[in-house]
């Protein structure tokens, strides 16, 4: 399919802000913020669940609430950044970020976690479409944009480092909220040098934000998620039909007023272009595939191998030193061979990852951990890197947010996804595990709960039931883990039809 829109380099100069790497320092330190948030959370898992102690679902809401929200609220922060300007709505989400943080840390009750992080997605929202935007603004030279976008990705892959050995530490020394309080001195520096550093942009016509597309959007993605969450846990039932039928409802309502405004919160021209389509898509089913394993990988780590939190996020590190590395290398890799050989190839090799991973049980040695983590670093840091330039380079400067907002939908809803079907795959297979006589309930909502029943048995049902426990959970994460392989490998065979004949842009 061709598409009606341009590339933006052949109706703009090439001109080179002064300043303009100063300025991607600042916006890296944002997606620092939501990477290093990210990642704690996993790490705090264990921690949460016996000091809250929520219930099985509980826990996964609090582990997908954030990309619910997230999700839903994408499109229109991208959209308003476009109308009142970039820099501003990312200083004051940066700003929001921080504050709701503190909330999270001192969280009292499951509910109260769930509310918080559902606070802290619509502070998200705001940040990386702004980010990314700012980067299409700042480097109008192809090449230099291609490196601009690897180290944006390559910083929220050290994110991904970073949160886990300094949350490892914290839990250490400190209670598990310490580790959402590590966001606040990255928020201060990010907001008092971005003001002085940071150029503002905005769309120059950017017409009325209509509310009325904002709610359809936003209801039509939680309720559609929610949805499949829910059918995922509990199975599909009369309820659940009806969610799904509001959520799907909303969204084609929200596409055909898309259509009809004359200047609309997300320009649907953008998916006639193919090569922003099959980046978008490849996101999306990337992201799925991974997040419900990556969810469940530090329980993993620490609940069963009885790693601690510091040697569970050091654990974790090879991901993130592939990903780095992949995505400084990745505009020029595409650029060599082609955009279809980089994406595929790297998508392939997550698949291939993630398949050995089918044969963890509770006693696997890190050698094969670790190998398989860095395949998926190296993996996922050339498809993120080569698809988020395909996506900045096929859109209109002007448009940037709103793309960048797409991408991001993508990535927000691929996870809540992922941790909704796989994770709902784990805990289901989880639930199932025979324990010793005496049991308690709360030993089957979550392994966490296990560990706590198990501190108050006699020792040999207490071993019983960890033994069992664990099993079940390793069952689970290695059917989670084929699945997510699946996915991996059948996106890679659609990246590598879908991307054909699509190029970076070169210098003009």
């Amino acid at each position: 399919m061709t598409s009606t829109l341009q590339p933006a380099s052949t109706n703009e100069a090439v001109t080179k802000r002064p300043g303009r790497w100063l300025a991607l320092s600042v916006l890296v330190l944002a997606v620092l913020l939501v990477a290093v948030d990210a990642t704690v959370l996993g790490l705090a898992t264990p921690y949460i669940s016996e000091d809250l102690k929520p219930s099985g679902t509980q826990l996964l809401w609090i582990g997908d609430v954030y990309s619910f929200v997230i999700a839903g609220l994408l499109v229109s922060m991208g959209s308003l950044g476009d109308r009142i300007g970039r820099k501003k709505i990312l200083l004051v989400g940066a700003t929001a970020f921080g504050a709701i943080s503190v909330l999270n840390a001192y969280a009292t009750t499951p509910e109260m976690m769930i509310f918080a992080r559902a606070l802290l997605g619509v502070a998200g929202a705001t940040l990386m479409p702004a980010t990314l935007a700012l980067i299409r603004n700042l480097f109008h030279d192809p090449r230099e944009r291609s490196l601009a976008v690897g180290i944006w990705g390559a910083t929220a892959s050290a994110g991904t480092a970073i949160g886990p050995i300094a949350g490892g530490f914290l839990l250490e020394h400190f209670w598990w909220g310490s580790v959402f309080l590590i966001n606040l001195p990255v928020m201060a520096v990010l907001v008092v040098v971005g003001i002085k550093l940071l150029p503002e942009s905005k769309n120059p016509n950017p017409g009325p934000w209509d509310m009325l597309s904002v709610a359809l959007s936003l209801v039509g993605m939680i309720a559609l998620v929610y949805a499949v969450k829910e059918a995922a846990t509990h199975g599909f039932s009369g309820e659940v039909a009806a969610v799904a039928l509001l959520g799907a409802g909303a969204l084609i309502w929200f596409v055909r007023r898309q259509l009809t405004l004359p200047t609309p919160l997300l320009d649907m021209r953008l998916f006639r272009n193919r090569g922003f389509s099959a980046a978008v898509l490849a996101d999306l089913l990337t992201i799925l595939g991974l997040s419900g394993l990556v969810f469940f990988l530090s329980q993993y780590l620490q609940l069963v191998q009885g790693r601690r939190p510091l040697e569970a996020g050091l654990a974790e590190l090879p991901a993130a030193i592939g990903a780095v590395a992949a995505g400084l290398l990745a505009g020029r890799a595409a650029r060599r061979f082609s955009v279809r050989s980089v994406v595929a190839g790297g998508l392939a090799a997550v698949g291939l990852a993630l398949a050995s991973l089918m044969v963890l049980d509770q006693s696997t040695g890190y050698p094969l951990l670790g190998a398989a983590l860095l395949v998926v670093g190296i993996g996922a840091g050339f498809s993120f890197t080569v698809t988020a330039d395909v996506i900045l380079s096929s859109v209109p400067k002007e448009q940037a947010g709103s793309a960048s907002a797409v991408s991001e939908t993508a990535y927000e809803l691929g996870a809540a996804l992922g941790i909704a079907v796989l994770g709902s795959i784990v805990t289901g297979v989880y639930r199932d595990f025979t324990g010793p006589v005496g049991t308690p309930d709360g030993a089957h909502e979550s392994l966490g709960g296990a560990v706590e029943a198990a501190a108050g048995m006699p020792a040999q049902q207490s071993a019983a039931l960890l033994d069992s426990a664990r099993q079940a959970f390793v069952d689970g994460l290695s059917l989670a883990a084929g699945l997510g392989a699946a996915v991996l490998l059948a996106t890679a065979v659609a990246a590598w039809f879908m991307l054909r004949d699509q190029r970076l842009e070169n210098e003009v």
